[in-house]
This record gives C-alpha cells, structure tokens and sequence, in this order.
C-alpha cells in the first residue's frame, strides 16, 4: 500500500510531518508485510501522476481533507508523532486517528 505524508525536508525516515500548506516534500511510503518497503520524496502531491495511493497521514483534523477521502484515500491524523519513523510504527500499530464524515 501506499502512504503520502507532508513533510518538512528529504531527511529519509528523520523527516517531520508539517501541515499541508507548510510542506517543502511529500513523502510517498510503500508499506508492505509491516515494514518499510521504499520511501521516495516529491516536490507536490501531483507529481506522482494520478497513481492510487492507499492513505494520507495529515498534521492536524482542521487541514482540506476532503478532496483526498472524494479519491478514494483514507486520511488518518497524528496525535503525538513527527517523524515517518515514528509515524509508520503507530501506523503499523493502529494508533493514528481516522477523519470521517
């Protein structure tokens, strides 16, 4: 599956979630059989080219998430982590936040 999170910088699994609007890179994560399978770095959401991305992990619940869950993403919201690392391990575990309608 895959996973968009905006972040701060192209540091690998160092680098920080950040709100949308604030986002210098947007990291795309293939997860797979509970780990990391690649993680590459894209200047904007559009420059993947339409491929179907699985989920959106976003900074906040007041961030536009609508037109991500209208594509079919299931967008889920951080409490405390900042790091992919540490996001990709509450990911694995379930403890990030879901945004429904």
């Amino acid at each position: 599956m895959l996973i968009w999170i905006p972040v701060d910088s192209a540091n690998d699994k160092a680098s920080k979630i950040v709100p949308q609007l604030e986002a210098k890179k947007w990291a795309l994560i293939e997860f797979d059989e509970g780990r990391i399978k690649s993680l590459a770095f894209y200047d904007s959401i559009e420059d993947l080219g339409g491929e179907w991305v699985d989920f959106i992990i976003l900074a906040n619940k007041f961030e536009n998430y609508l037109d991500y869950m209208n594509e079919g993403m299931m967008v889920l919201v951080v409490r405390e982590e900042e790091t992919i690392e540490d996001i990709i391990e509450a990911f694995k575990f379930k403890e990030l936040d879901e945004i429904g309608l």
